[in-house]
């Protein structure tokens, strides 16, 4: 891939391209699905920290355990829940036997060594529901742990389970929403993330659609008392922009109790998501899978990590992201083409008029 090609869509350090002279190594979350317990403290702790209004009138949806259904201008954290049957875990399964058979992208090749990421003799093997060394996840989390396993040994398979997911803004390496700002109120900080000046937003929306992912959002006033702030404003997560800067965790990360999810420099929650997902793949998980880790996807990988059990759109995410600078290569030599065309055209009409 080439200069351009990089950094129109490819892998490259966005923090240097923002021309910051000394950036911070780049920061980032890895959120692990196989043990999120769905507990909402990572959105409780967002809106929180953050001053994020109520987003609507807070009544269940009627499909899951959710009042709000995604991400949006108040909502930066959403926890998805997902029910499924014997057949779609055997589909997520025979799925994710494919990506490994075609070879992961996001998966270190075979002959790579890496430490500490098999299963010790004499000890139950890691697995969806399975805490992270370190951490207590208690009796009902083994025991659903091991009940897992031993599906897998003789070929059951749960009559059904719950897929439970922290969503949050992936802070792309080519962030559409900071390529289309007309006024510069997104802007990419030293630390890789993309942050919006509120103050600076004219409210214009261009950044919605460019978003390939439907993170972002303009704030509405659900309540209409006048007390919600940044009405109309373009709001989205900004990895507590404001914490970073003085070497904190961000709230949802400090809060999650499991450790689900995971803040560190993207490097390392990398590393950490891929042996994780190795672990799951040696104890038969085969539907382990990762999302936002492949730098030669169509936004430059992520800032934001995560680990899935079954395919992205399952969890609502685009399977194919893209960026809509990744066009531009296209779009202009179409509108060259077209214009050589119309040359052409207009010459011989001249040339057709005078013979």
């Amino acid at each position: 891939m080439g200069y351009l090609a990089r950094q129109l869509s490819g892998p490259t350090d966005p923090s240097r391209d923002a021309a910051w002279r000394e950036p911070e190594p780049r920061k980032g979350f890895f959120t692990d699905t196989s043990i999120c317990i769905g507990c909402k403290a990572c959105e409780v702790a967002c809106k929180e920290w953050n001053a994020i209004p109520q987003d609507g009138d807070l009544n269940l949806l009627g499909t899951s355990y959710d009042n709000t259904g995604g991400l949006g201008a108040s909502t930066w954290r959403h926890v998805a829940f997902i029910e499924q049957t014997t057949d779609r875990i055997e589909a997520a399964r025979e799925s994710g036997r494919r990506l490994v058979d075609l070879g992961m992208p996001a998966l270190r090749p075979p002959d790579a060594s890496h430490p500490g990421t098999t299963a010790v003799a004499g000890t139950a093997p890691a697995g969806p529901g399975t805490p992270p060394p370190g951490v207590d996840g208690g009796d009902a989390m083994v025991a659903a742990a091991a009940e897992a396993r031993t599906a897998e040994a003789t070929g059951t398979l749960p009559v059904f389970r719950w897929l439970m997911a922290s969503d949050v803004c992936k802070h792309c390496t080519h962030a559409g929403c900071l390529d289309v700002c007309p006024t510069g109120a997104l802007f990419r900080t030293e630390h890789g993330t993309v942050v919006v000046q509120p103050d600076v937003c004219n409210g214009c929306g261009y950044c919605v659609p460019a978003c390939p992912f439907g993170v972002i959002e303009r704030r509405e006033d659900h309540g209409h008392d006048g007390t919600v702030s940044n009405v109309g404003v373009a709001q989205k997560c900004t990895l507590c922009y404001d914490r970073l800067g003085e070497g904190q965790t961000p709230a949802c990360a400090q809060a999650c109790p499991t450790e689900s999810i995971r803040f560190g420099t993207l490097s390392e929650m990398l590393d950490t998501a891929r042996d994780r997902v190795e672990v799951l793949h040696a104890n038969g998980f085969s539907e382990a899978r990762l999302y936002g880790a492949n730098a030669e996807d169509g936004v430059g990988g992520t800032g934001s990590v995560f680990l899935l059990l079954d395919e992205p759109e399952v969890y609502g995410l685009p399977p194919d992201p893209v960026v809509p600078t990744a066009e531009l290569p296209d779009m202009f030599r179409k509108a060259g083409m077209a214009a050589v065309a119309m040359l052409a055209l207009a010459v011989g009409a001249f040339a057709g008029r005078r013979s």
